[in-house]
């Protein structure tokens, strides 16, 4: 017998995909690859159980399994490449079951071997090791009630409140030498998000990803939950009990670049299959990693699918894509002579904008009750806007704007904002253009910036003061809103991957003063309709003083859309100052009352405050308005009040 026919004997001929899936994978338009492309356990119609394994490789000369089972003999389990020019190779593999260990070993067309990790594993070797696991995902949902009713909690009329976490660093234990594991975070990270009142998570990226300081953001495993928390099955159950505690997760999701590790999608068949062959189209300077070549299908199929995936395995309620603006821009992050005008002249990735644009056609066609969200940085327009009108399709963009003024603004000493005025309110110039979240990302307490306390100026009073000005301003402009960990209680270093937060902190009055004042924030948000019903359009917002920078006072309204509710009023003072006797005008006559004041004394304020005290309007013309206030206006701080 010759070592090819020992070969083949040892691999059956058998496919899980049938003439239909190769074409619509050919044509871009297979977006449940998972299911047909990498390893899957079945049984043959004899009963005999095993693997099938099928791989994307058309520039092989040959492909082989490898592993554990066959002492990692790359001549032993060829597998059979297909006749219709697809490039996909397959094949069955008796007596193998879920937990296997392997790779796919590709000989070149120079001859080369290769060992690669499975693009679609479910599960993979806990790094540095590189191999994937064979995985059957084994899980009983109990989400239901969740799953039945999320369209209402994901939707624009939906507040949203986000907790931004690493599960890496949320938390640790043995002495900050330990992550805990996804099990363990379903409860302890559950409780407390509970606690706090966010609506969602986000966690960053949770795909399997060889070096643990990039936080996630170069993946080597698309669909598979890290292994470094747990098995996937463990996953499933942290979000499991997040749903079932009433909590959304979004999951950050990476299509715009990707690490070059041998085991990885780059060069994966010897030749830039997933990526572009050119270095001005497939390689990011930035993050020195591959582009995806967005103009082939299938690769439009293989990301696609992944995202599908997460919202179909993992019942995952919302996708935020990482860098879109990297994605949109050929000449992103790159001089003159580094990169390539498209078909026009212009510089515009066409395929990336056609790309995104079926992403998000497809996951609202797929998912309608789930979100997908576009971290964007430019002005290009239409992100958040329907993609049969021109636009990207996503449900929301960050408002990164937003982010960049209001820090700028409130890092200046308070005698200086009155020449700043137009930072804190130019965003409410386009802040109905796109539908905005406003983040207060990780990306601002990282490289060199330091925490969100750091940018505050003055004493220690006056900082704690400025950040709950920060936040609560933040919860009364228009849009959801993202707080990444460790902010709500005011961290004071910047984050660290390996050392987690500091929860020590909490010890101190002013830094639970902070966490309080969060989750009262969360509260009244979810609470108050005219905070969150009309968060995208101009009904929900107008202004009662806008241009009294001489102050560094301002003040707007907030409507929901009951005709029959009342407007919130929301007055920022951004000076330490207490303005007595300060006049406001109101829309609507009666009496007022506190909701809230972030210069309360249970925050950690000089309690200039209202409290339980109630006001009434007077008649008399002010600020355009037939009636006023006439307040004591607490300092440094946001008074949210309503008429009764």
């Amino acid at each position: 017998m010759s070592n090819t026919d020992s070969v083949q004997q040892n691999v059956i001929p058998y496919s899980l995909l049938s003439e239909f899936d190769v074409s619509l994978f050919k044509a871009g338009k297979h977006f449940r690859l998972y299911e047909k492309l990498g390893s899957h356990c079945v049984s043959l119609d004899d009963g005999t159980r095993g693997v099938h394994f099928a791989v994307w490789a058309p520039n092989a000369k040959h492909v082989s399994i490898i592993g554990n089972f066959n002492h990692w003999n790359k001549h032993s389990h060829g597998l059979n490449g297909r006749w219709d020019h697809s490039g996909i190779w397959e094949g069955f593999i008796p007596d193998l079951e879920s937990g296997e260990i392997y790779k796919f070993s590709i000989e070149t067309k120079d001859g080369h071997f290769l060992e690669k990790a499975d693009p679609f594993a479910f599960y993979c070797e806990m790094p540095p090791k590189t191999a994937s696991i064979v995985w059957d995902h084994d899980y009983i949902w109990s989400d239901k009630n969740w799953m039945k009713s999320r369209h209402g909690r994901n939707n624009h009329k939906a507040p949203m409140s986000v907790y931004e976490l690493h599960i890496g660093s949320w938390r640790k234990k043995n002495n900050a030498t330990e992550s805990l594991t996804y099990r363990e975070l379903a409860k302890d990270l559950v409780d407390y998000i509970s606690d706090m009142g966010f609506t969602h998570v986000e966690f960053m990226p949770i795909m399997e990803h060889p070096y643990f300081p990039s936080w996630g953001y170069q993946i080597t495993g698309y669909f598979a939950p890290s292994s470094r928390f747990g098995v996937p099955e463990d996953m499933m159950y942290l979000i499991d009990a997040l749903h079932q505690a009433n909590i959304g997760v979004i999951v950050d999701w990476v299509p715009s670049h990707f690490p070059t590790d041998a085991h990885g999608l780059a060069k994966f068949d010897g030749s830039h299959l997933f990526e572009h062959s050119d270095p001005r189209m497939g390689f990011h300077p930035d993050w020195k990693s591959a582009i995806p070549n967005y103009g082939r299908n299938e690769v439009r199929s293989f990301l696609i699918s992944n995202a599908l995936f997460w919202l179909d395995k993992f019942h995952i309620d919302g996708l935020r894509v990482d860098a879109v603006a990297s994605m949109l821009y050929l000449d992103y992050s790159r001089k003159e002579g580094e990169w390539l005008p498209n078909e026009h002249g212009g510089n515009m990735n066409l395929d990336a904008i056609s790309f995104l644009q079926e992403f998000n056609a497809t996951v609202y066609k797929e998912y309608p009750d789930t979100v997908t969200i576009a971290e964007e940085s430019t002005a290009y327009q239409g992100v958040s806007r329907p993609t049969d009108s021109g636009g990207l399709g996503f449900g929301q963009k960050w408002m990164m704007g937003w982010m960049h003024d209001t820090l700028n603004y409130l890092s200046k000493d308070p005698i200086h904002r009155k020449y700043h005025q137009n930072e804190i309110t130019f965003s409410l110039i386009y802040a109905f253009t796109e539908n905005f979240m406003l983040p207060l990302s990780h990306d601002e307490v990282v490289h060199g910036k330091g925490a969100l306390m750091d940018r505050m100026p003055g004493d220690e009073w006056q900082r704690f003061a400025n950040l709950r000005l920060m936040y609560t301003y933040m919860y009364t402009h228009p849009g959801t809103k993202l707080l990444f960990m460790g902010s709500e209680f005011g961290q004071t270093s910047e984050w660290s991957i390996e050392r987690g937060l500091d929860w020590w902190l909490l010890q101190y009055e002013p830094h639970k003063g902070v966490k309080s004042l969060i989750k009262d924030l969360n509260k009244l948000y979810v609470n108050t309709p005219q905070l969150y019903d009309q968060q995208f359009t101009h009904d929900g917002f107008k202004w009662m003083l806008e241009n009294n920078a001489d102050d560094s006072i301002i003040a707007y309204t907030r409507h929901g859309d009951d005709p029959k509710s009342k407007p919130i009023l929301v007055i920022c003072n951004f000076t330490p100052a207490i303005r007595r006797s300060y006049k406001i005008g109101v829309p609507v006559a009666g009496k007022y009352r506190e909701l809230l004041n972030s210069d309360a004394k249970k925050y950690g304020g000089s309690d200039a405050v209202l409290g339980k005290n109630q006001i009434d309007s007077q008649a008399g013309d002010w600020h355009g308005q037939a009636q006023y206030l006439d307040l004591k206006i607490s300092p440094l701080s946001v008074m949210i009040l309503e008429c009764i």
